[in-house]
């Protein structure tokens, strides 16, 4: 910023300098203009014996000439060519950056829905009290709430209770956070979101971290997600596991795994 501050103030300096020497250049050009146009009185006082009082066309054709010539003294730039002027305004340059960053854009966007497309299998498990644990097979790019339905009508066939059941009414709790149904699995894997008990962006299952060596280290392993229905939530909040479970906060850190 400094280097920048005294690039500007050096160029201030230059154009200072070229304007106070253009205007002494014009002063002299004036003055010339003006000892040109002149005569002399004793040939005016001929001429007017002669009795031609129009006076001679020489003196406007000079006017002329030395007009034209200041106007292309003036023309002429007065920039530096030695000064670094990449921090002033460039239209073309701002319209070639723009166009670059178009097409950045539209490459990421490209890449990030091929991302989206990609499988996942992910782990999960039934929760009545007991765990009925499952895997299937999504796409990153799919909702929480689809992910649910899906789910509901694999486990239907087994556990009848559920075929009466909305999606909307069914919870996905993973690593003791609830995860809202507007989320997607992308989202949980780009961001590398965390939850009380474990990272919320890996979908197999590993080792518990709360029962296995020491929990306050954090480690990259993951619980199988719980699905629950709404209605069970409710009976059994005050019960554990379910009063440890909260809605998931993506600004909300947790620096150590605990379990009450």
């Amino acid at each position: 910023r400094e280097l920048a501050e005294q690039a500007v103030l050096n160029e201030k300096r230059i154009r200072e300098r070229a304007l106070q020497k253009i205007k002494k250049k014009r002063k002299k050009a004036r003055e010339k203009a003006l000892a040109s146009l002149s005569f002399d009185v004793g040939d005016g006082g001929e001429e007017e014996d002669e009795g031609d009082e129009s006076p001679s066309p020489a003196p406007k054709k000079k006017k002329k000439k030395e007009k034209n010539a200041l106007k292309t003294k003036t023309k002429k730039s007065i920039k530096c060519p030695f000064v670094d002027t990449s921090f002033l305004p460039d239209r073309a340059r701002e319209e070639e950056e723009l166009r670059m960053r178009e097409e950045l854009k539209q490459e990421w966007k490209q890449k990030q829905e091929i991302m989206k497309k990609e499988q996942i299998e992910v782990t999960y498990s039934y929760w009545d009290g007991t765990g009925h644990r499952r895997n299937i097979t999504v796409p990153k790019g799919l909702t929480i709430v689809k992910f649910l339905e899906r789910c509901r009508r694999d486990l239907s066939d087994e556990f009848h209770e559920l075929r009466g059941v909305s999606p909307e009414n069914l919870i996905y709790v993973k690593e003791d956070v609830i995860i809202p149904h507007t989320y997607t699995f992308y989202d949980l894997i780009v961001s590398r979101a965390r939850g009380k008990s474990g990272p919320l962006f890996h979908f197999d299952v590993h080792d518990d971290v709360r029962l296995v060596q020491d929990t306050r280290i954090e480690k990259d392993e993951s619980h199988a997600g719980k699905i629950v229905t709404r209605a069970y939530y409710e009976r059994n909040r005050h019960i554990f596991p379910v009063n440890r479970w909260e809605v998931y906060d993506p600004n909300k850190k947790y620096e150590k795994y605990t379990i009450k």
